[in-house]
């Protein structure tokens, strides 16, 4: 196979693959290899029949489509990494006049990655951030602390409070008739914590262990269900469970219990010191994403549409999984919503937009700036990557392969370029 490109402009690449004679007898001799086990003709038993039968019963291309795309499949990447082009989206492919026994040549054309030069990405000017610690910080840092160290007592002596955990069972009637999805068994519900039904929550204070009640509740007018939007309902609840939490008292003995330290002030002093540094990361954090910004709106750059609906579709897949993890799925969230597929890629594509238009800068600094990633800055990625995933370096680099790699050493590059706007920024 010979590749040769033709021409490059506006973001768009066109060349050809020239398929030899014996490249293309070679792959329909493969596809009938594979497929002559599906040809039943007679005086020959299934699968045995040459594949001039085969071809004289069915037609000399009866094997060609099939041979062309495994050809395509094998030298479109083989062309693409030898004329060096970052392509962006899919090809389209004109083919010649295919005939037994020659070769043929496949005419492609391909929106590349644009070429971008960046101005003034050195010497911006961004404000200084600095984020204080408080007595009030360090105050909540313990009492979380202390929450997470509390455990559930269950209450025998008195009726359910705010804050209280209820398990509780219930039927969630309309009139005479109980509502799809209102019925549920032993359901933990804590107390004010304005999860349910506004109203509903409130009327389970004072209710005592073993006890029934009628929850009268009215649904909101704007309801994801149309059928309650604005209804008034009565949910049958039971009381199986009242539970609170016992949060431990804040003093030495407990800072004794949750640290290495024997008293509160020791403690309070190390919860500071921690808060410092991560208020320190964060205001950093901070000043990088306003230095980018400030580059951003420096630069138009154009983006490609097919880069943009490419982000989309992954920013959808990030949160289609993030939702089958919550126990839904995008089309359930679609329902939910009363939205489509559509309307919701349309909602997602200014922020697609400016995702990529911010790496496309980011990259062209790098680029621009001459940065590498050493073969020791890899290998101590996927070092990281092995120690969080349990595993040896070595084995985590093998799976990982070439094209990973080689994104590895993109974002190691690209954070250089980061680093590069954020250490000639101005501060003031």
């Amino acid at each position: 196979m010979k590749s040769t490109l033709v021409s490059k402009e506006n973001n768009i690449a066109k060349f050809t693959m020239e398929i030899t004679a014996e490249e293309f007898e070679n792959a329909v001799i493969s596809v009938y290899k594979e497929q002559k086990g599906r040809f039943a003709i007679d005086g020959f038993r299934k699968g045995k029949a040459p594949r001039s039968i085969i071809e004289k019963r069915y037609g000399e291309g009866i094997f060609f489509e099939d041979a062309i795309n495994n050809l395509f499949a094998e030298h479109y990447p083989v062309a693409v990494k030898e004329l060096e082009l970052d392509i962006i989206d899919r090809p389209v492919a004109d083919f010649s006049e295919i005939k037994k026994g020659e070769g043929f040549t496949v005419t492609i054309e391909v929106a590349c990655y644009p070429e971008v030069e960046v101005k003034d990405y050195k010497g911006v000017e961004i404000s200084k951030i600095e984020l204080e610690v408080t007595d009030a910080d360090v105050d909540t840092a313990i009492q979380n602390m202390a929450r997470r160290n509390s455990r559930m007592v269950t209450v025998e002596d008195r009726p359910a409070q705010d804050g209280d955990m209820v398990l509780i069972d219930y039927e969630g009637w309309v009139g005479d008739n109980q509502f799809e999805g209102g019925t549920a068994e032993r359901y933990p519900l804590k107390l004010g914590s304005g999860t349910f039904i506004p109203g509903f929550e409130e009327q389970l204070v004072g209710v005592s262990t073993g006890e029934n009640k009628d929850v009268v509740v009215t649904f909101p007018e704007d309801y994801h269900e149309d059928s309650l939007a604005g209804a008034e309902a009565v949910f049958k609840c039971k009381v199986h469970e009242i539970k609170y939490e016992d949060v431990p008292e804040i003093d030495d003995e407990f800072v004794k219990d949750v640290s290495e330290f024997d008293t509160l002030d020791e403690l309070k002093a190390d919860e500071r010191r921690k808060l410092e540094e991560e208020n320190k990361k964060n205001a950093e954090n901070a000043m990088r994403n306003s230095a980018i910004e400030k580059v951003y709106e420096a630069n138009d750059i154009e983006v490609p549409d097919a880069m943009v609906e490419t982000e989309i579709d992954s920013m959808m897949n990030e949160f289609d999984q993030q939702l089958r993890s919550q126990g839904m799925d995008l089309e359930g969230y679609f329902k939910y919503l009363g939205q489509d597929a559509d309307e919701f890629r349309g909602q997602l594509k200014e922020d697609a937009l400016k995702r990529v238009k911010t790496r496309m800068i980011v990259s062209a600094i790098a680029a621009q700036e001459g940065f590498e990633a050493s073969d020791e800055e890899i290998d101590n990625e996927v070092e990281t990557m092995a120690k969080a995933y349990g595993m040896e370096a070595d084995v985590v680099k093998g799976m990982l392969g070439e094209e990973n790699l080689k994104m590895i050493a993109g974002d190691i590059k690209n954070r250089k370029a980061i680093d590069c706007i954020f250490d000639n920024a101005v501060i003031k």
